[in-house]
């Protein structure tokens, strides 16, 4: 069965997100669907986890609302496949009767949320725009580490050295003498560091490198 896509529209979320849901009930994909595009956000819908997972990529943007039980591949069994790979998109789970348990495996899992059949609409679109302002938080996060990674692979060798002992806390002279050089070429190679990595703070300038670092 193919993807069924609202109509586009711009009022409730970032231009690239969309809400994917995974259910194999085709009543209540169509009930949220008609949902989300009243309330204009825009989505998604597939009717197996197989189905999903084929059509997944890592440039997907926005949240997944994913039945805990489904013919086939469960929805515990894809956030599972989603997470080794890598995927950041925030997941809230629609459970039935008697799935708290598994909810709660699946909250411990990185689940965002879980909510229970028969559900209430408002609480439903309250808990997706939880998710996308979390995804939204994702994207930024990843922007800013790109543009972290980018600066500091911009340095030149020796401004990356001088760059490891600011970090390390090592004061000009004790860097100086680190690396045999004046404490004015110190001065100088830190001025150049701190315009390079847009920063004007030691402060600033370990976070912009931890931020880096994050996927190493």
């Amino acid at each position: 069965m193919s993807p069924t896509t609202t109509p586009t529209n711009h009022g409730a979320t970032a231009p690239d997100q969309l809400v994917y849901i995974v259910d194999d009930d085709e009543a209540l994909r169509d009930s949220l669907l008609w949902l989300l595009d009243s309330t204009g956000i825009k989505a998604q819908a597939f009717s197996s986890a197989e189905s999903f997972l084929s059509a997944w990529s890592s440039r997907m943007s926005g949240c997944l609302v994913l039945d805990i039980r489904m013919p086939g591949m469960t929805g515990l069994e894809l956030q599972e496949k989603l997470h080794a790979m890598h995927s950041t998109l925030p997941i809230i789970f629609i459970t039935g009767h008697g799935d708290v348990p598994m909810a709660v495996s699946a909250l411990k899992s990185g689940a965002v949320d879980f909510i229970e059949k028969p559900f209430n609409d408002q609480d439903m679109v309250k808990l997706i725009h939880a998710a996308l302002s979390e995804d939204r938080k994702h994207h930024d996060s990843r922007l800013q580490e790109a543009d972290a990674q980018r600066r500091i692979d911009g340095l030149t060798p020796r401004e990356k050295e001088v760059l490891e002992l600011i970090v390390a806390g090592r004061l000009n002279k004790q860097i100086a003498d680190d690396l045999g050089i004046s404490i004015k070429t110190v001065e100088v190679h830190r001025a150049r560091v701190m315009e390079k990595m847009g920063v004007n703070s030691l402060a600033e300038l370990v976070q912009h490198v931890m931020s880096a670092h994050k996927n190493d």
